[in-house]
Formats: structure tokens, C-alpha cells, sequence
């Protein structure tokens, strides 16, 4: 990306690395409408008025959060693994990606809360060895990884973001209350977007990212990658930085 001429930025969501709260009472949430607005925030502070943004996974719906929000700051999306979700509502899903979901469920359950409290980095592990197809990472790939894991709040945060999807009495941020109305009116994204997916991701299955045209009122392409689980960026780097850096490129001059 730099040898074309891209300026990069990659800022660790709340509760992730070296990041720390301001304030002992904050409330600890990990809604997409909040990380969705501390992007914006740090956009703000950075004085960059308009960008685009390549997310995976969370950074995916914090991607298609932010085009919603705000889609005349947004040059170009670029979105890993998630799949735009209408209204950013959690609908219960099929049979068959409940059982991918398995851990979500598992974190809205008193004693499923207590044992990622007190194992998070085992409880990441997990899920980096049964989301792709064995043997795409290294023991050095996951130490790296994990250091951003070791943050106090990163369990407080990781539990709050996906407890608050199922859960209804979970801690909530009145800050945000505003925010979370307009992405519950999102139907669709004004913004030209680049979806890409594994084909062999066992947590998100190719089939919830498909069909999702109609939802795009701009350019909208959906790239699917055989042999790739849910981290293609790590999976196939090459692959995606190449479908990027078009979508960066090409895709904002439609």
C-alpha cells in the first residue's frame, strides 16, 4: 500500500493493546456503535476528513457502520469475512451458523463468561485453530497476535460486544444511544464497497455473504477465495492486498 503512494493507519479498537480508558467510570462496551464513533473520533483528531477503511471481522461492521454513518467521509470499503448486516440487527440465525456461533452463545452464559474472563488468550487460541483450515498460522503469528490480547479490558470488551447482541439487559453507553438509532435504519451503504470471504470459513459460512447487491448503492463486489478460512488478509496476503489496492485505486473513481 505505501509503495503506491497510500497513507496507512492502523489504530487498535478500545480495550486491544496499549489502548486504556480515560476514565474508571466508563462504561466498558464493545457495541459496534461505539467503536464505530471512536473511529470517527480518532478520524476527527488526526484531522483527516475523508478515508477510506479496510476492516476485517469486527473492523468489517465497524467499516459498514462508519459508510452508513457517515458515507461522504468514506472513499472506498473494504470488508473481511462480515457480511453487511441490514439495520445492523442480530437476527437468530439458521440452524447450521448457530452452531458456528457456538462461542457467542457460550459468552451469554454465566459460567461461559467466567472461563473466557479468566482465559481470554485460550479462548482466542480456539478460535484461530478451528476458523480456517489447519495450518495457516505459526506459534510466532499467534504470540504477536495475542499481545494485543492482553490488555485488562480486553476480556470486559470482548464479552460486552457480543453478550449486548443476544443478551437485553447487558451494560450499555447512553453516549451512544443516538448513533445506535441511525445504524437501526441502515438498510443500505452509499458507498462503493469490496467484500471479501474464505471460502472455507468455518465461522462465517460463504452463504451469509451472499446475495447482499441490492443492499449497495454504489459499486458492490464480493470476491470469495478457495481454500481460505476467516482470516484471508493472513491466509492469502497477497490475494487481498492486490484486490485491495484496486478497490483503492479503481473502485473510488466509478
Amino acid at each position: 500500500m505505501h509503495e503506491a503512494g497510500f497513507r496507512t493507519i492502523a489504530p487498535y479498537l478500545r480495550g486491544f493493546g496499549a489502548t486504556r480508558f480515560l476514565s474508571l467510570g466508563t462504561p466498558r462496551v464493545g457495541a459496534i456503535a461505539a467503536l464505530a464513533q471512536d473511529a470517527l473520533d480518532f478520524m476527527d483528531r488526526l484531522g483527516i476528513p475523508r478515508f477510506s477503511v479496510i476492516g476485517h471481522d469486527w473492523g468489517a461492521r465497524i467499516g459498514y457502520a462508519i459508510a452508513a454513518l457517515e458515507p461522504g467521509r468514506i472513499s472506498s470499503l473494504s470488508a473481511l469475512s462480515v457480511a453487511f448486516q441490514p439495520r445492523f440487527a442480530f437476527q437468530p440465525p439458521s440452524y447450521d451458523q448457530s452452531r458456528r456461533f457456538w462461542y457467542q452463545f457460550f459468552m451469554c452464559s454465566d459460567k461461559g463468561m467466567k472461563r473466557v474472563t479468566e482465559d481470554p488468550i485460550g479462548f482466542s487460541r480456539f478460535q484461530w485453530n478451528t476458523w480456517s483450515p489447519k495450518g495457516w498460522f505459526t506459534e510466532e503469528d499467534f504470540n504477536n497476535a495475542a499481545l494485543a490480547w492482553r490488555n485488562s479490558d480486553y476480556p470486559t470488551i470482548t464479552l460486552n460486544s457480543y453478550r449486548s447482541r443476544w443478551l437485553e439487559n447487558e451494560l450499555r453507553d447512553p453516549r451512544y444511544s443516538g448513533v445506535q438509532a441511525k445504524l437501526n435504519e441502515a438498510e443500505r451503504i452509499d458507498v462503493p464497497t469490496l467484500m471479501i470471504q474464505g471460502e472455507s470459513d468455518f465461522c462465517d459460512a460463504p452463504s451469509e455473504s451472499a446475495d447482499l447487491d441490492p443492499h449497495f448503492t454504489r459499486s458492490y463486489k464480493r470476491i470469495v477465495i478457495p481454500g481460505v478460512g476467516h482470516f484471508p488478509h493472513r491466509e492469502a496476503p497477497a490475494a487481498v492486498a492486490d484486490a485491495i489496492l484496486h478497490q483503492l485505486t479503481d473502485g473510488t473513481t466509478e
